[in-house]
C-alpha cells in the first residue's frame, strides 16, 4: 500500500475564510477550488537561502514596539499564565498589526488555535469582524471539544497556508497561534496512547524537535519577496517558565515576551514584564531606516531606569519608603508613571511608534539628566525636540539643562 501525509489544499481564496483544526471550511462558503496542495509538513528551508530578518512590525503596542521590537521572519513567543489576559493580547495584535504603507497591501495574518473554549474561538472571530480585518485573515479553529490528534495538525496547516502566501504570493505573514501548551498536551497524550516512554514532564523525548519543526519554519529567503514572522502564545503552568514547553521553546525562539501576574492584578495592560521580556533581532531591525534613529539608545535607557525602579521598590520593602533617598523616591514615581503611561493602554488603542517614542522621551525627562547614564549628551539634545512637541512635559526642559 502507497500512502502520503496531510495535504492542505490552498489558493488565494483562503484569506478571509475559517476553517477547522485539519483545515476543512467551518464558516458556510463552501470549499476552496485548490491552484495549489500541499504536504502539511513543509519543506525545510535550506539554511544557505535564510536572510537575515530585518525590518519591524508594528503591533500598536508601546511594550512591544519600543523594547522587545517584532522583526520580520522572526519568532517571538508570548509567554503566559493560565486565567491571564493573552487572548485578549493575541486578538490585538491581529488587528492592529501592519508593516510599512508602501507595502501594507502584501501583509495578512494567519491566526490559529489549538484547545480554546468555543466562546473564546468567536470572540477572536467577532472581534476581527468588528475591527473589520476580518478579510485579511486566514483562521484555523481547533477547540477544547476538537478530537486532541486534530490539535497536533492545527499549527502546520497554518504554517502551510503562511507559507504558500509568504513564498508563492510574495505576502508578508504574521502567524499568530494560541495556545502552543495545548499543542504540547496533545501531543503528550498522543504519545502516550502509543506506549512510547516519556521524557520530562511526561512529555515525550522528541518534543524539543516537534517544536523545532513548527518554529523552524518561519523566516525569509533569499530572492522570493514575503516572509513568515511567528507569534506563538503558550500558557505556563504555576507561570513555571523552566516547565518543558518555555524552557524548550525559548531555546529555538529568538527571544520572548513574558506577562506579569503581578502586573495584571495592579490594572496594567498589556501586563508584558519588559525586564524578562527580550527580542534577540531587535537590533538590526530598528534605527534610522527602519524605526527612528534614537530607538535603541531610548530602549537601553529605559530597560536601566526601570531596573532601577525595581530596586528601589525591594529597597522601599525593607527600610519604608520614607526611608528612601531622593534619587529613589524619583524612580519610584517613574516607576508608577511608566506602568500607566506606557505599559498600560486601551485594548483597542493603537499607537505608532512615533508615539511610542516619543512618550518613552517624555516619561525620562521626569528624571534628572545625570540619571539618564545610557544616552550621550548629543541624543539628548535631539531628544529635546520630541519631547516638546508635548505641551505636558515643557517643564522637563529646565531639568534637562546640561
Amino acid at each position: 500500500l502507497k500512502g502520503h501525509s496531510m495535504q492542505l489544499p490552498l489558493s488565494l481564496e483562503i484569506l478571509g475564510r475559517t476553517f477547522d483544526g485539519s483545515g476543512r471550511p467551518i464558516d458556510g462558503m463552501g470549499d476552496i477550488y485548490p491552484e495549489s496542495v500541499r504536504d502539511v509538513n513543509g519543506t525545510p528551508i535550506n539554511p544557505v537561502s535564510r536572510l537575515y530578518p530585518k525590518n519591524y512590525i508594528s503591533t500598536g503596542i508601546s511594550s512591544i514596539d519600543t523594547l522587545s521590537t517584532l522583526i520580520r521572519g522572526q519568532k517571538l513567543p508570548i509567554f503566559s499564565g493560565s486565567g491571564m489576559m493573552h487572548d485578549n493580547l493575541a486578538a490585538q495584535i491581529v488587528r492592529q498589526a501592519k508593516i510599512s504603507d508602501k507595502e501594507g497591501e502584501k501583509f495578512c495574518i494567519v491566526f490559529a488555535t489549538m484547545g480554546v473554549q468555543k466562546d473564546v474561538a468567536d470572540y477572536f472571530r467577532r472581534s476581527f469582524e468588528q475591527a473589520g480585518v476580518l478579510q485579511n485573515v486566514v483562521m484555523y479553529v481547533n477547540t477544547a471539544s476538537d478530537p486532541v490528534i486534530e490539535r497536533t495538525i492545527t499549527p502546520r496547516c497554518a504554517l502551510t497556508a503562511a507559507e504558500y502566501l509568504a513564498f508563492d504570493k510574495h505576502m508578508h505573514v504574521l502567524v499568530v497561534m494560541t495556545d502552543m501548551s495545548s499543542y504540547a498536551e496533545a501531543l503528550r497524550e498522543f504519545s502516550s496512547s502509543k506506549g512510547e516512554i516519556p521524557g520530562r514532564g511526561g512529555f515525550p523525548g522528541y518534543l524539543y524537535s516537534d517544536l523545532a519543526s513548527i518554529y523552524e519554519r518561519a523566516g525569509m529567503i533569499k530572492g522570493i519577496e514575503g516572509s513568515v514572522t511567528q507569534i506563538p502564545i503558550l500558557t505556563m503552568p504555576n507561570d513555571d517558565i523552566t516547565q518543558p514547553v518555555p524552557d524548550l521553546t525559548g531555546y529555538i525562539t529568538e527571544g520572548q515576551i513574558v506577562l506579569d501576574r503581578t502586573l495584571e492584578g495592579q490594572g496594567v495592560y498589556p501586563p508584558v514584564s519588559i525586564l524578562s521580556s527580550l527580542s534577540r533581532l531587535m537590533k538590526d531591525g530598528i534605527g534610522e531606516g527602519f524605526t527612528r534613529g534614537d530607538h535603541q539608545d531610548l530602549a537601553n535607557q529605559l530597560f536601566a531606569s526601570y531596573s532601577k525602579v525595581m530596586y528601589a521598590r525591594s529597597l522601599a520593602s525593607v527600610i519604608g519608603e520614607e526611608e528612601l533617598s531622593d534619587s529613589d523616591k524619583r524612580y519610584i514615581d517613574f516607576g508608577k508613571l511608566f506602568e500607566t503611561m506606557f505599559l498600560s493602554q486601551g485594548s483597542n488603542e493603537a499607537r505608532s511608534i512615533e508615539q511610542s517614542l516619543n512618550l518613552g522621551w517624555e516619561l525620562l525627562s521626569t528624571l534628572p539628566r545625570n540619571e539618564l547614564d545610557r544616552v550621550d549628551d548629543k541624543v539628548l539634545d535631539l531628544s529635546l525636540i520630541h519631547i516638546c512637541r508635548c505641551r505636558r512635559i515643557e517643564r522637563c526642559r529646565s531639568r534637562w539643562s546640561p
